[in-house]
């Protein structure tokens, strides 16, 4: 995403289940609203928990990607209707 700004860097690679997440609900909490985390993960099940999280909590799953090894999510904090592009 090279026109996206990032404010935040989360690396979660080598971590599985839940400390991904748990690790995305502690950055996450100390971020203002507006401002985009990119978070870089190993673990396959965050392809399901981190866009649930993001439903479930408001947050913009503004991105996703994956190569072989690693996946990238960009998740803008805060009210999702309120930034949508």
């Amino acid at each position: 995403m090279a026109n996206l700004k990032v404010d935040n860097q989360l690396n979660t690679l080598g971590l599985f289940c839940p400390e991904p997440v748990m690790m995305l609900h502690n950055k996450i909490r100390d971020m203002t609203d507006g401002e985009i985390l990119h978070i870089k993960a190993s673990d396959p099940s965050t392809r399901r928990d981190i866009p649930k999280f993001c439903s479930f909590l408001g947050h913009q799953l503004v991105h996703q990607d994956h190569t072989k090894d690693q996946y990238n999510y960009y998740i803008r904090k805060g009210n999702s209707e309120k930034y949508r592009e």
